[in-house]
């Protein structure tokens, strides 16, 4: 079983959501929008590199931007790894809140 963190499926979400725009700044952009959470650059490359060590997601670096000092892009994709990974999560989740008794709350 190919348990991810929170943060891991927060980020191949928005990676799958973006699609050929996932790349640093947008993925940062749309998770923090999202869970309305302030999300520190390193916090999101954190991941993304645990993601991309794990086989998770796959990075694939530009050419240089066409603007003056500009810089290449890392995108990522998430791999067929990843997709699997999500789908776990996903049942998981799915199984484990099935069939659950309406809270008795004080």
């Amino acid at each position: 079983m190919k348990i991810l963190s929170r943060k891991e499926e927060l980020l191949l979400l928005t990676i799958w959501k973006l699609g050929e725009d996932a790349y640093g700044v947008p993925i940062r952009a749309y998770i923090s929008k999202v869970t309305k959470k302030y999300w520190s650059i390193g916090a999101v490359y954190d991941v993304l590199d645990r993601l991309t060590r794990k086989g998770y997601a796959a990075t694939l670096v530009s050419e240089p931007v066409a603007e003056r000092g500009g810089k290449s892009r890392k995108y990522y994709r998430i791999t067929k790894k990843g997709y699997e990974a999500l789908e776990e999560v996903r049942s998981l989740g799915q199984t484990l809140w099935s069939d659950l008794n309406e809270p008795v709350l004080d």
